[in-house]
């Protein structure tokens, strides 16, 4: 395992769509999504969008068969398997659900890539209706964040991840990402992190407002075959510098640890 922890969103990330959207669309019922929306939060809407779905008779399979179809450029999982292999720690922070999240990762042949996925609760309760919970309950207590929205602060969960990783272990972050939610885990970054924010996406023309306040390398990218390529870049750029380092401190060591009779001056040689 290297020093390189990599966190993904999801949609418009990982996968070239909205996972919410593409479910209600390709099953039907965009005109309901469209006239509930301004009525309640998105992560109430999606939960009632799944009863509705529901109860119109819409199978859990046909859901997995949509998201089965769900669009994903053809380099994206070449990049997760690379960085997979050498060794980063790949995690998930995304405002999707459980439920869509693991099935897409399944289908793509890709779980196994991933170490931890934090997003809000989804899984198919006693009446066979998928429920979708909010990850931070607000109904309860508020994050206290006015950059997110009530149901998940993602600053939030990399400061988690941060605090759950040694200072020891010098981890070093890439955070990829799209949305206006994916802002304020940007912010939480440290300078010898990177941040890799999608191209003209909500999230860069929020950094690009005052790129000062992002303490991480900024990296942008356009598609996946962009995103891979910078992705292996850093993965490259870290594992050099964190190699160079090892080195360093390797001959200061074996300066260090040199023998004192090596060092005293050699007896002059005596003519015969």
């Amino acid at each position: 395992m290297s020093n390189i922890v990599v966190v993904f969103d999801f949609d418009k990330t990982i996968i070239d769509c909205d996972s919410d959207n593409w479910v209600v669309d390709e099953l039907g019922f965009t005109d309901l999504f469209n006239h509930l929306l301004p009525t309640m939060p998105w992560n109430s809407l999606m939960d009632r969008m799944m009863m509705e779905l529901h109860s119109h008779g819409i199978t859990i399979q046909e859901i997995e068969n949509v998201l089965h179809r769900i669009p994903i450029h053809h380099r994206i999982i070449p990049a997760i398997k690379s960085a997979h292999a050498l060794g980063c720690d790949l995690r998930i922070v995304s405002d999707a659900n459980m439920f869509y999240i693991e099935t897409i990762l399944k289908h793509l042949g890709i779980s196994e890539c991933f170490t931890e996925i934090n997003t809000n609760p989804g899984y198919v309760n006693q009446k066979g209706r998928l429920t979708i919970l909010p990850y931070h309950d607000f109904n309860k207590n508020s994050h206290d964040c006015n950059l997110c929205p009530p149901n998940m602060c993602k600053g939030l969960i990399i400061d988690r991840i941060q605090n759950t990783v040694s200072e020891l272990d010098n981890k070093r972050f890439i955070y990829l990402g799209d949305g206006a939610g994916d802002y304020c885990p940007s912010l939480r970054l440290r300078e010898r992190d990177f941040v890799m924010p999608r191209k003209n996406y909500p999230v860069w023309d929020l950094i690009c407002k005052d790129p000062s306040l992002v303490k991480a390398e900024i990296h942008g990218w356009c598609d996946g075959e962009e995103l891979e390529l910078v992705l292996m870049k850093l993965i490259n750029k870290i594992t050099i510098e964190e190699n160079a380092k090892f080195i360093s401190s390797d001959c200061k060591l074996q300066t260090l640890s040199t023998p004192v009779f090596e060092t005293l001056p050699k007896p002059l040689s005596v003519r015969q």
